[in-house]
C-alpha cells in the first residue's frame, strides 16, 4: 500500500509538470508556425492516446514516465513534403528555435512561480525568528549569537521565516568561511541591531552530512519545554529491550546531562548503532541503561538513531512572543514569489558548481526514487506542502533542463545561439557527436542518482 501511495504521489506531482513543460514547447511551435506530430507524456510504446482529426497530432500516454516530448516536422528526420518544408522546424529562423526549446522550462519556472504566490497570499501563524536555543560546539555557539535575539538578515539578505533562513544557510553547504547574521534585540537595547560572525568549516559535511542546516549551524527556533519522561515503549524498539520503563525520567546520557525530551531525542538521533550510557531515575533511584539507537533512514537517506521511546502527549502552548502571522497581499507575493524563486535557481546551480568542484559530495545528488518519496510525504504533512514541493521539483526543472548539455533543452539553445551567430547551423556530424556525448553525461548522471536513491533504502 505505502508503494502503491508513493507512487499516486509521484504521478500527482511530476505528470503535471512534465505535461505542462511539454506544453511550453508546444504550444511556442505552433505559434511559430511549426508543425507538430505528437505531443507525448512519458517515452516508448504508446499505452493510448488519440489523434486530432482537425490537426492530425498524436496526442499519447507513453510507457516510460520519467518525461515527454514533443516531436515536429523536421527534414533531418524524414522525407517532407514541398508544400510543407515552411513548416519543418530545421527551415525556422534560429530565433523561433530558441524560443521553442526554451518554452519548456520557462514554463517550469512560471509553475513555480504561481505556486510560490499562492502560498505567499495564504495567511499563516510561524515561529518568529527568534532564537530560542544556541547549540553547544556549532558556529552559532563560536559566534555567541544571544537566544533570545530576533533573527533579520543573513549574509545581508532579509529573513522573515525560519523556512528564510533554513534556506539563506543551506546555500552556504561545503563553504568554509564566515555567516553573518544579523539580529534585533529588544531586550538589552532597546531594539539595538547587530550583526555576528559565525566561522563554517566545509559547512554540513562530513559528520554533520545528513543533519539540516539549522542544526548544522546551531541555532534552533523556540522549542516546547518537555520533561524527559518516557510515556509510551515500543515492544520491539531499543529502549523496551534493554530495560527502560514507563515513567522512567531520563537525566543524562554518556555523562550530558538532559534537561528537556528533545535535547534526549537530538543526541540519540545523531547516533545510530552507537552504545549510549543512559541514567534514568526510577522510583526516585537511578538507574544505568546502555541503549544501542536503532539506525533508521529518512527520505533522503541520511541515518539516524532511534530507540522506541515515546513522551506522554501534553497540550503544547507557543508564547506569544515567539509567534509571528506572516501573510502578504497579492502583489507583495509576487515580487516574494520572484524573489524566492531566483533565489532556489541559484542556490540549484551553485550546488551543481559545488559537486562538480568536490566542495560538496556527490550522493547529494537524487533521483525519481528520491522524489516520489518527499512526493509522498508532502501529501501526508498538508496541502501547503504538496505545492511548496511541487515548486520546488518545477524549479529543479526548469534549472536542469537549461543545462548546456546536448540532449537537454539548454544544449538545444546553445546550438540554436551558434546557428544564430554563424549564419548556419552545425554540420549533422557535429551535433551528432554533441549529442552521443550528452546522452552518455544525461546516462551517468541518471545511474548515479539512481544509485544514490536506491543506496538510500538500505
Amino acid at each position: 500500500m505505502t508503494f502503491l501511495l508513493t507512487l499516486l504521489a509521484a504521478i500527482f506531482v511530476l505528470g503535471p509538470l512534465i505535461a505542462l513543460h511539454e506544453w511550453g514547447h508546444y504550444i511556442v511551435a505552433r505559434l511559430c508556425g511549426v508543425k507538430v506530430l505528437t505531443y507525448s507524456i512519458g517515452f516508448g510504446p504508446k499505452l493510448f492516446g488519440w489523434t486530432s482529426k482537425k490537426s492530425g497530432i498524436d496526442y499519447r500516454i507513453s510507457a516510460l514516465p520519467l518525461g515527454g516530448y514533443v516531436k515536429m516536422l523536421d527534414e533531418r528526420e524524414g522525407e517532407v513534403a514541398k508544400d510543407e518544408q515552411h513548416l519543418a522546424f530545421n527551415n525556422q529562423h534560429p530565433l523561433k528555435k530558441i524560443a521553442i526549446a526554451a518554452a519548456g522550462p520557462i514554463m517550469n519556472f512560471v509553475i513555480a512561480i504561481a505556486l510560490f504566490w499562492v502560498l505567499f497570499m495564504t495567511p499563516s501563524e510561524q515561529l518568529a525568528t527568534k532564537i530560542g536555543q544556541v547549540l553547544p560546539d556549532t558556529p552559532a555557539a563560536m559566534a555567541q549569537l544571544p537566544v533570545g535575539d530576533k533573527i533579520v538578515a543573513i549574509d545581508g539578505h532579509e529573513v522573515q521565516t525560519w523556512e528564510g533562513i533554513n534556506y539563506r544557510l543551506a546555500g552556504r553547504m561545503g563553504e568554509t568561511d564566515d555567516v553573518s547574521v544579523t539580529v534585533q534585540s529588544d531586550v538589552h537595547t532597546d531594539n539595538a541591531i547587530k550583526t555576528y560572525q559565525a566561522p563554517v568549516q566545509q559547512f554540513m559535511q562530513g559528520a554533520a552530512q545528513g543533519k539540516d542546516a539549522l542544526t548544522s549551524f546551531g541555532m534552533l527556533p523556540w522549542q516546547p519545554d518537555i520533561a524527559p519522561i518516557v510515556g509510551e515503549l515500543s515492544a520491539d524498539g531499543a529502549a523496551s529491550l534493554q530495560g527502560m520503563q514507563v515513567g522512567d525520567r531520563i537525566t543524562a546520557i554518556n555523562n550530558t546531562e538532559i534537561k528537556d525530551w528533545i535535547s534526549m531525542t537530538r543526541i540519540v538521533r545523531d547516533n545510530p548503532e552507537t552504545l549510549l550510557d543512559f541514567t534514568v531515575l526510577r522510583d526516585g533511584k537511578p538507574v544505568q541503561l546502555k541503549i544501542m539507537p536503532q539506525g533508521k533512514k529518512d527520505n533522503l537517506g541520511n541515518d539516524y538513531g532511534q530507540i522506541g521511546a515515546m513522551v506522554k502527549q501534553s497540550e503544547i502552548v507557543i508564547p506569544d512572543a515567539y509567534k509571528t502571522i506572516v501573510v502578504y497581499d497579492p502583489g507583495e507575493s509576487l515580487v516574494k514569489s520572484f524573489e524566492k524563486t531566483e533565489q532556489l535557481a541559484v542556490m540549484t546551480v551553485s550546488s551543481m558548481g559545488k559537486m562538480l568542484s568536490g566542495m560538496i559530495g556527490l550522493d547529494n545528488l537524487s533521483g525519481p526514487i528520491t522524489i516520489a518519496k518527499v512526493a509522498k510525504q508532502s501529501f501526508d504533512i498538508s496541502w501547503q506542502m504538496v505545492l511548496s514541493t511541487t515548486a520546488l521539483i518545477s524549479l529543479s526543472l526548469a534549472v536542469l533542463n537549461l543545462l548546456p548539455i546536448p540532449v537537454l533543452d539548454g544544449g538545444h539553445i546553445v546550438y540554436h545561439f551558434i546557428e544564430l551567430v554563424r549564419g548556419k547551423p552545425l554540420s549533422e556530424g557535429v551535433q551528432m557527436v554533441g549529442l552521443n556525448i550528452g546522452l552518455l553525461l544525461l546516462a551517468g548522471f541518471m545511474v548515479l542518482a539512481i544509485g544514490n536513491d536506491i543506496s538510500r533504502l538500505f
